[in-house]
């Protein structure tokens, strides 16, 4: 979706649409593209233009498909992501090249940029609920994962495998004694 910076009133807009998982997955190149299936997902926007300056407030719902990191069970993650942009034409942006590393202050983080007096909503928004997964899904924080030994899924039955086996490469240790300080 694209709005016209132009054809932004004085009071401003409020929009409200949806797009499915496919028209997403198009908004990245092939290359970039996410292997986790992205649901529909639910827009709310209020875009406001002062000048040239152009402020965002943005809700965004959707479900993604993952797999836990853990257990490697497939399960479904509700992203609810709230955030707000300020964006300036490209025109304007600060063209130094900067020799030393700056860091970036949480303002930065929060402002952009559009180009031809057009704002491309579509990498806005996903980049946004790709910074609401997280970076090792759980289905559960009580998720006990499988067994290191055989493999089975903790979470569904038990296993025989002993829980105290020692490693025969670390079983010398066993008859080390540490002397204590006086």
């Amino acid at each position: 979706m694209k709005i016209k910076v132009g054809n932004i009133p004085e009071e401003g807009l409020d929009l409200e649409f949806f797009k499915d998982g496919d028209w997403f997955r198009q908004v990245l190149p092939e290359e970039e593209r996410p292997v986790f299936p992205l649901h529909r997902v639910d827009v709310c926007l209020s875009v406001k233009k002062v000048g040239k300056t152009v402020s965002l407030e943005v809700k965004a719902k959707t479900v993604v498909d993952l797999e836990c990191c853990r257990c490697l069970e497939g399960f479904t993650f509700p992203i609810k992501a709230e955030f707000q942009y300020i964006l300036s034409p490209a025109e304007e942006q600060f063209e130094e090249q900067f020799e030393e590393e700056v860091e970036l202050t949480s303002e930065d983080l929060l402002s952009g940029y559009y180009k031809n007096d057009v704002i491309e909503l579509g990498p806005v928004i996903f980049e946004q609920i790709l910074l609401q997964i997280p970076i090792k899904p759980l289905c559960s924080d009580l998720c006990k994962g499988l067994c290191q030994h055989c493999g089975v899924n903790l979470n569904e039955e038990t296993c025989q495998c002993q829980v105290n086996a020692v490693d025969f490469r670390l079983a010398v240790l066993k008859n080390v004694k540490v002397l204590k300080e006086k």
